[in-house]
């Protein structure tokens, strides 16, 4: 089950590959997720000594599960992967013009996951093509509809 979608990644990236990470999180960030708080729209994954972290990812704190702390909504949280993912991602990245961006946020086992995918960027043309694809399928849809009454 989704909680948030990255949907700007796929207007934005051609996604190639695509990878399951676990999240480091602390107690509030999941209760503000299962409230559907989070923003993931401009987040990004880096990668540092071997691991990968998720910046630029917001999830806003609940007023009533966070009276103690003072919580910090875009802060740079862990990603975990297996250690032959790491390394199949870091060979992938270091080649030109590809990246990781957060495609989803999901329960799986009670477990808030990440779906994180290795994506290469797309020019503006290729953005152009996608938009009159969208619209097309938009219109053909609208014609199938019509026909139907």
């Amino acid at each position: 089950m989704s909680i948030i979608d990255n949907r700007k990644a796929f207007f934005d990236y051609f996604i190639e590959d695509r990878y399951e990470a676990g999240l480091v999180l602390e107690g509030w960030e999941v209760k503000a997720l299962r409230a559907g708080r989070g923003q993931i729209k401009e987040g990004y994954v880096i990668i540092r000594d071997g691991e990968l972290f998720l910046i630029g990812a917001h999830i806003s704190p609940l007023p009533e599960a966070s009276t103690h702390i003072h919580p910090d909504p875009v802060r740079t949280r862990k990603l975990l992967l297996h250690s032959e993912e790491i390394s199949k991602l870091i060979g992938k990245v270091e080649q030109k013009g590809h990246t990781l961006v957060p495609l989803n946020f999901h329960y799986k086992g009670g477990r808030v996951k990440c779906e994180i995918g290795l994506a290469k960027g797309k020019k503006l043309h290729d953005k152009r093509e996608t938009e009159k694809k969208r619209d097309w399928e938009r219109e053909k849809a609208q014609i199938m509809r019509g026909a139907k009454h």
